[in-house]
């Protein structure tokens, strides 16, 4: 579950408690963390540090969690991204984006942290798939 990549991981919840609870329970595992406690402060921070993941409640002030995910992916499509929520409002929210082409996994809080750092670890592992080689490669 340690970093040996030096991944940077971005923690997003209004919640401040729970976040800076992540970004600690992360930073010791070496992994480079920030928190944003709003969508607007994370746009900021994506920005500047460009995370490789970002960890984001569904449920935030003003944008919420998955139009949020969905600006991510738009705009830093290398920044994986892993939604949770605690309420059971979600769920419709994760329906309405799946009917605009966005589907997305949504973790149910409480999550335990060993199991959030495996998920992390996972979703990190995993590569981006190689396009097959074109005709002109296969020439030779």
């Amino acid at each position: 579950m340690r970093n040996p990549f030096g991944y940077k991981v971005l923690i997003v919840d209004d919640e401040q408690n729970i976040a800076d609870s992540l970004a600690i329970i992360f930073h010791t595992q070496d992994y480079s963390t920030r928190v944003a406690y709003t969508a607007e402060q994370a746009i900021e921070i994506i920005a500047e540090s460009q995370p490789d993941l970002a960890i984001i409640d569904v449920m935030l002030p003003q944008m919420n969690g998955i139009d949020l995910a969905i600006v991510i992916q738009a705009n830093y499509p290398t920044c994986r991204i892993l939604l949770f929520s605690g309420q059971p409002d979600s769920s419709e929210l994760a329906e309405q984006a799946a009917k605009k082409g966005h589907t997305f996994h949504i973790i149910a809080k409480p999550v335990h942290p060993e199991f959030l750092l495996e998920l992390a670890a996972h979703v990190l592992a995993q590569q981006a798939p190689t396009p097959p080689a074109s005709r002109s490669d296969l020439q030779s």
